[in-house]
């Protein structure tokens, strides 16, 4: 008996690509994968960011005044003339005395408000949004309702003088002693709300166990909080102090809707001073020549910020795209 065999045909397979064609396909998509979702984003940075920063370093290589041809190179003029300028030099030690009381005393505060309204309160729901509200304002908004309760005879020396603290009133934007502290005042009642609610979020990721276990262990209240919620609480904290400094050095519109600068001076930020010599002066390359230095400041600050404070929060943020 036999039987009868059949030839099994088989049909033809692609064959496999090889690991290396695959990965480089695999390398190749993601780098156009990276370029569609990149390539917007960049074309704007450089359109909006990029370019205008180095039209403004152009513009102040040249003594102009924002009309006719630009024909009178003068280099790094401007420069010199702003460092050497007593009231640009106020200005940067203005921006820096803002900076300061910002962490001296903004930090503090909203650190011990965040504390506060983190714990089980009666209307506490309210409380936040109390303390928040400012910060929804607009700074021409806030400008101007503290122009009106600052003005001689106005809502804050009149609750003063109720309260019996009639000597404490003071010319408030008009003396040149204290307009710049009257200005932080405002500043902090306009922002500390942001630093409230950005700590109370930091609080949350807070382990409520690591405060009972240092309870149990006999801990007081201040030892949990220098010892387990502060230092929990750092990456938070370092970055209210990179947003504070960053927005101080940039301090320019309650400025200069309140002072203008003024008096004498005494309030004159780094933006302020810019926008009076190059938007009412019309000294476009010596306002572009501040806008640069004010650049540079920022940029070092930022720079050396993340380099030595962020370092250790940003590690593993950024993941490797491209293989």
């Amino acid at each position: 008996m036999t039987t009868a065999t059949t030839p099994v045909r088989t049909a033809a397979r692609p064959s496999a690509p090889a690991p290396g064609r695959r990965a480089k396909r695999s390398g190749l998509g993601k780098r156009l994968e990276l370029a569609l979702l990149l390539g917007p984003a960049l074309l704007v940075f450089v359109g909006f960011v990029l370019v205008p920063i180095g039209i403004a370093a152009f513009y102040s290589l040249f003594e102009w005044n924002g009309f006719g041809p630009l024909d009178d190179f003068i280099g790094l003029d401007n420069y010199a003339d702003a460092f050497k300028g007593g009231v640009f030099q106020g200005a940067i030690v203005h921006n820096l005395i803002i900076a300061g009381l910002s962490i001296v005393v903004q930090l503090p505060l909203s650190i011990g408000l965040a504390m506060l309204l983190n714990r089980k309160l009666r209307g506490r729901a309210v409380l936040r949004a109390l303390v928040f509200a400012p910060y929804v304002l607009s700074e021409a908004i806030t400008a101007v309702i503290w122009v009106l309760m600052l003005q001689p005879n106005g809502f804050a020396d009149q609750v003063l003088k109720g309260a019996g603290l009639g000597g404490l009133v003071h010319q408030w934007l008009a003396d040149p002693g204290i307009v710049l502290y009257t200005l932080f005042a405002v500043i902090t009642w306009k922002y500390v709300g942001f630093g409230i609610i950005l700590l109370l979020a930091g609080l949350q990721g807070v382990p409520a166990e690591l405060r009972e276990a240092a309870a149990l262990d006999g801990a007081s209240a201040w030892q949990i909080t220098r010892h387990v919620v502060l230092p929990l609480l750092g990456p938070t904290i370092r970055i209210w102090i990179f947003l504070s400094v960053i927005g101080s050095l940039q301090l320019f519109d309650i400025v200069w809707i309140m002072t203008t600068g003024g008096p004498a001076n005494a309030s004159t930020t780094m933006a302020t001073y810019l926008v009076d010599h190059g938007f009412k002066r019309y000294e476009f390359g010596f306002g572009s020549a501040v806008a640069v230095i004010l650049f540079v400041i920022c940029f070092v600050f930022a720079l050396l910020y993340q380099r030595f404070a962020l370092r250790r929060d940003t590690q593993g943020a950024l993941t490797r795209m491209v293989g």
